[in-house]
């Protein structure tokens, strides 16, 4: 079950509007930040096979693209951070900073923010855009990512 969400920031916005406060840092993250380099590693070598999706990793992930500017972004990012801790080693949730990673972004047609890539173990990847409320986040991770039935 994939939920679609209707808060999201267009593409075109420029790296200086910012509101809101800042991005929430805890002295420990468990999200994970990837550049290019990692993303071809961890995620999938877009640049070898750009026809074929293979996933790289060894559990399910989020990959979530995201913008500093972006003011929905900042409002699920402590979401995300939370759901990292919470399915801390069932799950990975990357982050993917489409200003700084345009190719990766470009690659995936990435053109609002934030964009989520729901990635199982086995199977195609799908994509939601905008800020998902938790209880949508936790069924998505429970019912896709990780098929556990209630």
């Amino acid at each position: 079950m994939i939920v679609s969400a209707i808060t999201a920031c267009g593409a075109g916005k420029q790296a200086d509007q910012k509101q809101d406060e800042p991005l929430t840092k805890e002295s420990k993250e468990y999200t994970i930040a990837l550049d290019q380099a990692q993303f071809l590693k961890k995620v999938a070598d877009f640049k070898s096979n750009p026809e074929v999706w293979k996933y790289l990793g060894d559990k399910p992930a989020i990959i979530d693209f995201w913008a500093e500017w972006c003011v929905y972004c900042r409002r699920l990012s402590p979401v995300l951070e939370e759901l990292a801790k919470e399915y801390e080693g069932e799950i990975y949730i990357y982050k993917v900073n489409t200003d700084v990673e345009r190719e990766i972004a470009a690659a995936f047609g990435i053109r609002s923010l934030p964009t989520l890539l729901f990635v199982p173990i086995g199977e195609d990847p799908q994509v939601v855009k905008g800020a998902i409320p938790k209880e949508d986040l936790k069924n998505v991770i429970d019912e896709f990512l990780l098929n556990k039935v209630e």
